[in-house]
Order: structure tokens, then sequence, then C-alpha cells
């Protein structure tokens, strides 16, 4: 077993106990983060990946951290369609932002950098972002399920994931992704030289 911090402390979970007038009180004493997926598979997927994470790092966020940019084949995508550049992004919202003002935030920022939806699943796309967990919270809303309801099936997603939060545990989860993806196997990303940010 591993020495050092718990895997949920090393994320930025961990949850302290302290004991005070006769209660427990809960005092979360690690920074919220949120976790973003980034893919492209049309035009310069390259230098998008890398707009959208230069955009994201201009917004209010005490910590940002991007993965490497990966190659992965197309999963339940068109025939034809290309393969993909993944990413993931690490950050540490600011008082107040809340899943769907990031979510709305994301979505915007998309469209900004051309994305447009055919109405054709999984169709080819210039940018994608994904909001995949933010800190514990869950939704089930028809425009927000958090987290990602298929991130943890999805090696795309986790590979990326996992060079950035190795220990981090999906809510629901009870593995961290990096067993997950250990489970999934990485036979369809490739880990390019390049970095997201």
């Amino acid at each position: 077993m591993r020495s050092g911090p718990s895997v949920n402390a090393r994320v930025g979970f961990r949850l302290r106990w302290r004991l005070g007038h006769g209660k427990t009180k809960r005092v979360n004493d690690e920074p919220l983060m949120a976790y973003v997926a980034l893919g492209a598979n049309l035009g310069a997927a390259a230098g998008t990946l890398r707009e959208a994470a230069d955009s994201i790092a201009g917004w209010p966020s005490t910590k940002l951290f991007g993965s490497s940019l990966w190659r992965t084949a197309p999963v339940d995508c068109p025939p034809g369609s290309p393969p993909f550049l993944n990413a993931a992004l690490g950050l540490q919202p600011t008082p107040g932002t809340t899943p769907e003002s990031l979510l709305d935030a994301l979505l915007a920022l998309e469209a900004r950098l051309g994305r447009t939806r055919s109405g054709l699943t999984n169709a080819p796309r210039a940018i994608d972002l994904d909001l995949i967990a933010f800190g514990t919270e869950t939704r089930t809303t028809p425009t927000l399920v958090l987290p990602h309801p298929r991130a943890h099936e999805r090696t795309f997603v986790l590979a990326p994931l996992v060079e950035i939060a190795p220990g981090l545990i999906l809510p629901g989860q009870q593995q961290t992704v990096s067993a997950l993806l250990a489970m999934l196997g990485q036979s369809e990303a490739m880990k390019t030289e390049h970095r997201l940010i």
C-alpha cells in the first residue's frame, strides 16, 4: 500500500473532522476542484484545444493544470470519423461558481471556437468540452449530469485525467480513475509529447 496522503487528500477532497462544543463539525480544508475533458477531431485540433485551455486560464480560478495531448480512436462515432486529440484540465473554481455556471461558460466557449451541433450523435467536432466532475457534486437534470455518466467507461477521458489527478474518485465510484483506467487498458489512447498548457 502506498504511503503518504490519502487518495482523496491528493485530489482535494479530504475532509477533516473536528470536535467542538460537544458537536462534530465537518470542515473542508482542501480546495474544491473541477475537471473538464477536452476533445477535437476536426480542423487544427491541437491548436483549438490549446486555445480553449488558454481561454479557461483567463477565467477566475486559483489553480489550473492540464494533461498532455492524447491521440485516441473515435468511440461510438459515425463510420469514417477521424481520430481525436483529447486532454483534461483541472481547475479550482472561485467561490460562487456552480456546476451550472461552469457548464454555461464551457458551452459558450465551445460556440465561440466553432462548435456546431448537427444532431448526429457523436459527429466529428471542432471542439468538445465536457464537465466531468465538480468536487463531490452530483446532478441529474436535462442539461447536466454529474459526474459525467460515461467518464468511468471511456479511455479517452480517463487517460488524460489520470495524468493530472490519478487518485481522483468520481462521485458514485469506488475506485480511483487510475484503477478504472487499468481495468479498461490504454490500447485506444496514445500520449503525445505535447502538453495542453
